[in-house]
């Protein structure tokens, strides 16, 4: 017998006063603002200028908005057939991290080029931010009812309103909470990417932190996917998203298999930190350092 169950709310807009908040949007928003947030304290900790990432932010978080849209209208479409303006209304949901993240950082590297700030300590200053925005982000799938997973009795089964439920299920009530599960697994990236930073006995190349943190996202989300019953295009019996979740987790563990570098014992080389000694390591290599930043 099913002994608890986690609710999920009668709708997806909360008021304020006349206005109406969308939930995801919001969720989305703060998101955002807790990467930056996070980023930024461990850009300064590097050396680097506060401000710099909020700067550079202000262009690729937009572009990622739009890269994940693009990406889920695209592999999505025959969902907008008949009706294309609605691919507009990003506010019902349907955001695709791949095109988001690819986007993004394109963009970002872009605007980071121009200001003169080195692309790679910033990838990495920003590979436990996005897990982060992620993990807050997902809640706005729970406000809205969508991309759950199978019916399931376990204790922590999503109760899902009938009218939100897939052809074929209607007959369910629960189903697997993928949201949650996405959720405190990019919090454990989160943790992971920082404590792997903080090494002394050995630590990762430049740049290889972001890969870390792509390694770890593309294989639980390769599994997330299995579960999910929305529908979807398929290729080969694969969900596209497992598909580029299997592709994209190869190519950031070969970065990764080659990216190790040992240390010795004395580590009086490291820059210690000047600021935000809970951001970050306790001491941050040189090479990890910003050199010269923008004046």
């Amino acid at each position: 017998m099913l002994l608890v169950s986690i609710p999920s709310p009668s709708k997806g807009v909360i008021p304020i006063g006349p206005l109406q908040l969308h939930a995801y949007g919001l969720c989305i928003a703060l998101g955002v603002v807790a990467a930056v947030w996070l980023a930024d304290r461990r850009w300064v900790a590097r050396g680097g200028r506060k401000g710099d990432v909020g700067a550079v932010a202000t262009w690729a978080v937009p572009a990622g908005v739009i890269g994940a849209r693009m990406y889920h209208v695209a592999t999505d479409w025959k969902s907008f057939r008949g009706q294309w303006h609605t691919a507009l209304y990003i506010w019902k949901g349907g955001l695709g991290i791949w095109g988001g993240v690819a986007l993004g950082t394109v963009v970002g590297l872009a605007v980071a080029r121009r200001r003169g700030l080195p692309a790679i300590v910033l990838m990495d200053c920003a590979a436990p931010a996005i897990p982060l925005a992620q993990a807050i982000g997902r809640w706005g799938n729970w406000f809205n009812q969508e991309l759950f997973g199978r019916p399931t009795t376990a204790a922590w089964g999503l109760e899902i309103s009938p009218s939100k439920r897939p052809a074929g299920y209607e007959n369910f009530a629960t189903f697997h909470p993928t949201f949650l599960y996405e959720s405190l697994w990019n919090l454990l990236i989160v943790a992971t990417v920082i404590l792997v930073g903080r090494q002394r006995s050995w630590r990762l190349k430049p740049g290889r932190l972001f890969a870390l943190y792509v390694a770890m996202y593309t294989f639980a989300r390769f599994f997330i996917e299995r579960l999910r019953i929305d529908k979807a295009s398929l290729v080969g019996g694969l969900r596209i998203n497992e598909w580029v979740s299997a592709i994209v987790f190869v190519i950031a563990v070969a970065v990764l298999v080659t990216g190790t570098d040992r240390r010795a014992d004395d580590t009086s080389t490291d820059d210690p930190r000047t600021d935000d000694h809970s951001a970050d390591d306790q001491s941050t290599p040189d090479d990890q350092r910003v050199a010269n930043p923008a004046q």
